[in-house]
């Protein structure tokens, strides 16, 4: 089995085949998971670097079943609210860390990860402010893990609230750490969820360079930040569809193969958890994480439930 493990070829053949007969990313992503767990994943980096193209492929698909106007409305109302979130997940972070003992950059890179963008904002904040090759391992680790969670589990949870899709696009994009999962959760919940988690979580996802800039200045590094060029074949898909409406067809056909395409994704990412992973995650640096995360996930609940925090946009 591990000589078949070892080709690329394998993971690319199941990655087709999943987005032919699977329509779950959370299945897509648990069959991922379980094959590398049981048997190890020896190209580890290659179905990463697969994962990642085929993230940004998706996204730039499903813009084009948005509207610009949609997109830049959703973008522009929830500005406010992403710097808000964001500069309170990472004060918790920095007090939770505290609390369970855990290195400052460890705990920087957790927080990171879990106000922004999950893995991204891991590897743009892990050069910015010096850290080791072990800490940035660990909370990739600990990231990876709670975002599968939170993909197999959130859906269900909205479901049985009873959730909106406006408000359930919005919570996921709040509280689930990657992109990835958080496409692929509101792909689950519906349509609606699906055009406002993705806008909402590309809007958060910018905040990487601010943050990565400030943390390299804090730490006096020469580190830069990539800006996600992604996010503007996203617009530019919205836009497409916005001027072209004569083809709206074909342009629907494009967004739904790119839902596809997500389970493929999901599939990748879930091969990357392999024991040895789990093997690196320290007890504090678990309690840390999976605490601002119940945090975060609860109080973003609550505060969109209370409508203390809503979008009331017609998608």
């Amino acid at each position: 089995m591990s000589k078949i493990l070892e080709k690329p070829m394998f993971w690319i053949v199941m990655a087709v085949l999943l987005t032919v007969f699977e329509k779950s990313p959370a299945v897509a992503l648990c069959i991922g998971a379980a094959i590398s767990l049981i048997w190890g994943n020896p190209i580890q980096k290659v179905t990463g670097g697969y994962s990642k193209k085929l993230l940004q492929l998706s996204v730039i698909l499903l813009g084009f079943g948005l509207q610009l106007a949609v997109v830049l409305r959703v973008g522009l109302a929830s500005i406010g609210l992403t710097l808000v979130s964001i500069s309170l997940t990472m004060a918790v972070g920095f007090m939770l860390s505290s609390f369970f003992r855990v290195d400052r950059n460890l705990g920087i890179l957790l927080s990171s990860g879990t106000a922004i963008c999950g893995g991204s904002a891991i590897a743009a904040m892990s050069p910015a402010i010096g850290a080791s090759h072990a800490q940035t391992a660990v909370a990739m680790a600990v990231v990876f893990l709670l975002n599968g969670l939170g993909l197999i589990i959130f859906p269900h949870i909205g479901t049985y609230l009873g959730m909106s899709q406006t408000d359930f696009g919005l919570w996921s994009a709040l509280a689930i750490h990657d992109t990835s999962s958080v496409v692929g959760a509101a792909a689950i919940y519906g349509t609606q969820a699906l055009a406002v988690a993705t806008t909402v979580k590309l809007t958060r996802a910018l905040w990487i360079l601010p943050l990565s800039f400030a943390g390299a200045k804090l730490n006096r590094s020469e580190s830069k930040a990539k800006f996600p060029y992604f996010l503007l074949g996203f617009l530019l898909a919205a836009l497409i569809r916005s001027y072209v409406p004569e083809l709206d067809t074909f342009w629907d056909g494009m967004a739904v193969t790119g839902k596809k395409i997500m389970v493929a994704t999901l599939f990748l990412v879930g091969s990357g958890l392999t024991v040895t992973e789990l093997k690196k995650i320290g007890t504090g640096a678990l309690l840390m994480a999976v605490t601002l995360w119940i945090i975060v996930s609860c109080a973003s609940l609550w505060a969109i439930r209370s409508g203390l925090i809503q979008l009331n946009l017609p998608i």
